[in-house]
């Protein structure tokens, strides 16, 4: 379990590398507004890079908990989690505190040289198209990966298209289309039958 001060650092970083990206946020801006001494930031992260992986692993962690938890309060059947997928989406992209992935603007400011980091942000991607992927599986349709990984270019165009263009309604018109690949029932043996 990390230390509290650790998980300040992180916590602080997440917040000012969401909102004013990772190169323009520097180490002092991070130490001003956690209060921590840089003796103790470098005690927990050698590097700045060390920090950038931290706050992405915990962004993944948080995110996708808070992801999981807005579908399940949506719906009941895994046929309409893959609708709800759409709405939780349109929350976030219409929220305040938009900013857009972190994960894409980690990728979008670091080149494939920096793999660590990277890593952590193909992982993510992954791990979300994995849970799109899963629910397909259990609403029965017959290619679950591939449905998953069209869901997810949904996704991510609408998160792109929210944050660079700001079409607040990106979500919308994505669970749009998602709605016309649900319900061709292409694959899907409770549609079909």
């Amino acid at each position: 379990m990390p230390s509290k001060r650790k998980q300040h650092l992180v916590e602080t970083a997440l917040k000012l590398f969401y909102q004013e990206g990772f190169h323009s946020t520097g180490i002092d801006k991070i130490l001003a507004e956690s209060g921590v001494a840089k003796m103790t930031l470098y005690k927990h992260f050698p590097s700045k890079d060390d920090l950038i992986r931290a706050v992405l692993e915990e962004r993944h962690r948080q995110f996708r908990d808070w992801f999981v938890e807005e579908v399940e309060k949506r719906a009941d059947t895994p046929l309409r989690k893959l609708e709800a997928i759409f709405e939780v989406l349109e929350a976030w992209i219409r929220s305040d505190d938009f900013r857009g992935c972190m994960f894409i603007n980690a990728a979008a400011e670091f080149s494939p040289k920096d793999e660590a980091i990277s890593q952590v942000a193909a992982d993510h991607k992954a791990q979300m198209c994995e849970y799109f992927s899963g629910l397909a599986d259990e609403a029965g349709f017959q290619e679950p990966e591939t449905l998953g990984y069209q869901l997810s270019l949904l996704v991510e165009g609408a998160i792109v298209m929210g944050h660079v263009c700001g079409d607040r309604e990106a979500a919308k018109k994505a669970g749009d289309t998602a709605l016309l690949l649900l319900r061709s029932g292409k694959g899907n043996t409770a549609l079909s039958t």
